[in-house]
């Protein structure tokens, strides 16, 4: 701190170096604005989507004290399939909800057959399956059909490439528009798109 006189103060052996910033919990992330997205669809009774739970088997449990239980260990059931499902219309609605951090594509890696599987079945039967994208460097939600989605897929089992390119999504998906109530307002496009 400087004095009026000039002169800096002497720093106490007590004082501490500045903090570094916390950047944890900058924003909200893609699955909380989802959720936050669906509250408000289901309390103005506009759909009724859920995030599904994942199935886990319970192995070993602790109990150090008669009012509180750990979990010591556990393990996943079975594959999961997508990340939410619900109604709306009338119809089925069934998606998966990936953010990424890379600028240019949207790797498919991030995806594993099992749900490529249960979107397709889900497709079959005449459900809307979509993905929901997030591009975190350039703060964009996109829908991305997921018929477009079983192309790239597909072809990179063919010798295609192995992520969607931002391009692509951009032209092909719709951007997902953020309200103030639906943080993720995918209704939007799907009233666009299907109805």
């Amino acid at each position: 701190m400087n004095y009026p006189n000039g002169k800096r103060s002497a720093v106490s052996k007590t004082d501490k170096a500045p903090k570094k910033p916390d950047f944890s919990n900058r924003g909200m992330t893609l699955e909380e604005d989802i959720n936050v997205t669906n509250e408000y669809y289901l309390a103005s009774n506009t759909a009724v989507i859920h995030k599904k739970p994942t199935p886990v088997q319970i192995v070993r449990v602790d109990y150090p004290k008669r009012s509180a239980a750990v979990i010591k260990e556990g393990y996943f059931k079975q594959a999961s399939t997508t990340d939410y499902n619900g109604i709306y219309r009338g119809n089925y609605i069934d998606f998966e909800a990936k953010e990424t951090r890379n600028k240019t594509s949207f790797p498919l890696s991030n995806i594993h057959q099992h749900q490529i599987d249960h979107m397709k079945a889900v497709h079959d039967h005449g459900g809307i399956c979509f993905m929901i994208i997030r591009f975190t460097p350039h703060q964009e939600t996109f829908f991305l059909s997921a018929v477009k989605l079983f192309y790239w897929w597909d072809e990179q089992y063919n010798g295609g490439r192995k992520s969607i390119p931002y391009s692509y999504i951009q032209r092909n998906g719709k951007l997902i528009p953020f309200t103030y109530q639906a943080r993720v307002d995918y209704i939007q496009v799907l009233d666009k798109l299907f109805f």
